[in-house]
């Protein structure tokens, strides 16, 4: 299956239909009335993401999805039947844009997400609706709203832990075959990888997805080579591994360039943790390597693996050290969650100061009481009931208040009313 990463789809809703203009006949039935039903709702477009898919393909078929039209209404006051949806199923991690390519619709990167992006147009009003005192027979009805239609962009960017980087040639494909089962292309000739290849990598206990990606080269921003499109795919990734050519004569420049074009890419990808290893150790003299170590630790400021992935060496290292970053990323994401989930489940503040805590902004009116039982012990008519705002009042209460008294309980009403004839006298 080839891979597509980016589509262009025409998405119309279905439209409303229309009101039904009818009269009721039926005989030694006069005077009828007005009898007809509404519209039915046109469909809505939704977009839902899946996990049986990992590319845009089907939309370079299939560029116009369309809902459908809501039925009239009918006599007897049917409404007409309801249009059906149209669902848009895309794979995890897609995004949605607006016809410019920049204004984000949805960012669907949980599977079974799903987001309306259209509307369907409401059913028009039949001629029963309409009827009143005044206007017993009206013969006129509602049309039902027109659809919406709009041109998206779909742009998928791979849900993945790890991203690999580098020149061409520097070995990404061949260490993705060594740590997963993932059979990339390879060859001795640049530009092998034309398009992002997805391997899962197990390390000790745990697992990660690992994306090698297309190689850059000086000017990608600006279109040279392949383009730093394929970057986007990295854009999602919560470590970055850098792997540089050690056969090459420059491995300083060649790190740069790299670290260059991710800033020109932007979208916080220069920010991300990076893993640097230098490649190809196999086939390097140990004084040369000594040097080119100290060169690419001197450009980057950090530590520097040494590997090879045709020899295996240094490899459980790199994963370890990428599991790491991944693990604690992982974590954070993990707390995140649940720290939404808590304010979701947050129980609704009961008393007045409850409240002001809960809106930080608010100002806290001095002498509030701090919690509804201190509302509560200081009513004098007695304590409230769980649940309830009245107040209940004791069993003796009122007994000594002048003016008050018991009524006497009666088995009939008779003898309820002569009772109260005989306290009026």
């Amino acid at each position: 299956m080839r891979f597509l990463d980016v589509a262009k789809v025409y998405a119309s809703s279905g439209a409303g239909g229309n009101g039904c203009i009818a009269f009721r006949r039926e005989k030694f039935i006069e005077f009828g009335g007005p009898y007809g039903g509404d519209g039915g709702r046109g469909g809505d477009v939704w977009a839902e993401a899946v996990d049986n898919l990992n590319t845009l393909i089907d939309y370079r078929f299939q560029q116009h999805v369309a809902a459908k039209n809501g039925e009239g209404g009918k006599g007897k006051v049917m409404t007409g039947a309801r249009g059906a949806d149209a669902i848009m199923k895309v794979p995890v991690g897609t995004q949605i844009y607006e016809e410019d390519g920049e204004t984000l619709i949805a960012d669907l990167a949980e599977s079974g997400q799903r987001v309306m992006l259209l509307r369907g147009g409401n059913g028009g009003f039949g001629n029963a609706h309409f009827k009143s005192a005044t206007n017993q027979a009206p013969n006129f009805a509602n049309p039902g709203q027109p659809h919406e239609e709009k041109i998206l962009i779909l742009k998928l960017k791979l849900i993945a832990d790890a991203g690999l980087i580098g020149m061409p040639n520097a070995g990404k494909s061949t260490f993705l075959s060594r740590v997963s089962a993932a059979r990339a292309k390879i060859a001795d000739y640049p530009f092998t990888t034309l398009e992002p290849q997805l391997g899962v990598v197990k390390v000790d206990e745990s697992d990660f997805v690992l994306a090698d990606l297309p190689g850059l080269i000086e000017g990608a921003h600006e279109g040279v080579g392949l383009g730093d499109r394929f970057l986007g795919h990295a854009e999602r990734c919560s470590v970055i591994l850098h792997l540089v050519d050690g056969t090459g004569d420059e491995v300083a420049k060649t790190y740069k360039t790299i670290r260059k074009e991710l800033k020109a890419y932007g979208q916080g990808l220069s920010s991300k943790e990076e893993i640097l290893a230098l490649n190809k150790t196999d086939a390097i003299a140990p004084k040369d390597l000594a040097k080119k170590k100290a060169a690419l630790e001197k450009a980057s400021g950090g530590k520097v693996h040494l590997l090879s992935g045709v020899a295996g060496r240094g490899v459980q290292d790199v994963l370890r050290a990428l599991m790491r970053e991944i693990a604690e990323a992982r974590l954070e994401r993990a707390e995140r969650a649940a720290a939404r989930k808590a304010r979701t489940m947050m129980p609704a503040p009961l008393s007045r100061a409850q409240r002001q805590q809960v809106n930080y902004n608010a100002p806290i009116v001095p002498g509030a009481r701090k919690s509804l039982k201190e509302d509560v012990t200081e009513k004098p008519l007695g304590t409230f009931k769980r649940g309830t705002l009245k107040p209940v009042r004791p069993k003796n209460a009122g007994a000594n208040v002048k003016g008050t008294a018991k009524k006497p309980a009666h088995k009939n009403k008779a003898a309820a009313k002569a009772a109260t004839k005989k306290t009026k006298r």
